[in-house]
């Protein structure tokens, strides 16, 4: 991995796991406190800073297989039956970044008991994988409506009774040694963790490259798109298209590249929405739509907190504003969008009309072209940028179906088994 200025990767980590856990109350900071718990017993064992790193960003992101909101509630409250399922997803998405290898196969392990385990102790991925264990279970314990310090001592014990069968004596100790300390708990529940891990993290002064920031963001637009085969390559696509069609306008070679990078992102905020809404077959109720209205706002709040992303924030999030200020969620008007806005905002809705829905195929170039005339005709969307998309349709349509061909085939290849579950 490039470390040459650009954006702090701690930063981009932090905030794209916190989206993770934005839905529901009993998963606010889920992740993060995993990973503050991680690195604080990873810490007292004096592991090198290599290891701290990989052990610290595979905390950060362990849950990254569990695509819905509704199995991320199921596995909060440990009414999964099958743990191993969402860690073995976790892996196969994590190992496509190549300095991510490592951190995927603690992810694996984090659900595999101790007395299951036929290696040493003193073996790194079985050391590390226990921290992981260890650490997700313990935040699983703790009641969010009770004060951490009338619990502490209860969570202690329930973690000692572990010992010798799902974790390992040495572990237990190293988690004994940390929260003797009241500091250490009052920092797990604090609604600053966010910031504690930013300004004095493992990632602090780790600084990535656009092609870093690039593949992070094709890692969470798998994330976001494998929830249903309905949206597996919604984000490539609309990524595609921003890609061309801001060829096509004349953007710059680094102004492309983010478009595509906001392309992948633009639906970010709907890890905060249920399955039971983005796959409803009918039209959305209005208490439905209210909450779909979300998403986009979502988008912009978890892209909008990384430093030097603040323009990426903006393309990705006003996908669904239109000119006259009828959109959602910000009601901008045509001045307030830029051209980044207005492309991403075309790539959108020629991509989710071209592809199959729960509630009907997709639409052909005819029936596109007549819905997004519309648009142009009540200058709702950007003529210009409507005129380009339907001027090069055939360019632009054979290499969006050429990327999703791509999404496609990986997801059918690895997830493809969930459609069946």
């Amino acid at each position: 991995m490039k470390r040459k200025a650009g954006v702090n990767l701690g930063n981009l980590v932090l905030s794209l796991s916190d989206a993770m856990d934005l839905a529901s109350p009993s998963l606010a900071q889920h992740q993060q406190r995993t990973a503050f718990v991680v690195w604080e017993m990873a810490k007292v064992a004096k592991l090198p800073d290599e290891r701290i790193d990989k052990n610290f960003i595979a905390a950060l992101l362990h849950d990254i297989g569990a695509f819905s909101l509704e199995e991320k509630i199921s596995l909060h409250n440990s009414e999964v039956e099958n743990l191993i399922e969402h860690a073995v997803r976790g892996e196969i998405l994590l190992d496509t970044v190549p300095w991510l290898k490592e951190s995927s196969k603690i992810v694996r392990f984090h659900h595999t008991m101790w007395q299951n385990r036929e290696e040493s102790i003193e073996a790194p991925l079985v050391l590390e994988s226990q921290l992981l264990f260890l650490a997700d279970y313990l935040e699983r314990l703790i009641k969010r409506d009770q004060y951490i310090l009338h619990q502490h001592e209860d969570l202690i014990l329930k973690i000692k009774s572990l010992s010798g069968s799902s974790l390992h004596p040495q572990v237990i100790d190293l988690f004994l040694t940390v929260s003797e300390r009241e500091e250490f708990w009052l920092d797990l529940v604090s609604p600053r963790l966010y910031s504690l891990l930013l300004n004095e993290g493992p990632f602090r002064k780790t600084e990535i490259d656009l092609s870093n920031i690039s593949v992070i963001a094709e890692l969470f637009r798998n994330i976001i798109d494998f929830r249903s085969r309905f949206t597996a390559t919604h984000s490539s696509g609309v990524a595609a298209a921003a890609s061309i069609l801001s060829r096509i306008f004349g953007l710059t070679e680094s102004e492309i590249a983010l478009m595509e990078v906001a392309g992948n992102l633009h639906d970010i905020g709907k890890l905060a929405i249920p399955n039971s809404i983005l796959e409803k077959p009918g039209k959305l109720t209005k208490e439905e739509m209210a909450v779909m209205k979300s998403h986009t706002y979502y988008t912009y709040a978890v892209i909008n907190t990384i430093g030097g992303l603040q323009q990426i924030a903006e393309w990705a999030a006003f996908h669904h504003e239109r000119f006259d200020g009828s959109g959602y969620p910000f009601h901008c008007i045509a001045d307030e969008l830029s051209t980044g806005s207005r492309i991403l905002g075309v790539a959108d809705i020629f991509t989710a009309l071209a592809e199959d829905r729960p509630y009907r195929k997709g639409m052909s170039r005819e029936g596109i072209f007549q819905i997004i005339k519309q648009f142009s005709d009540q200058h709702l969307l950007d003529t210009k940028v409507i005129n380009l998309l339907f001027k090069n349709y055939d360019e632009i349509s054979s290499y969006v179906k050429e990327k999703q061909a791509m999404a496609r085939e990986f997801y059918e290849n690895q997830f493809a088994f969930l459609e069946t579950k």
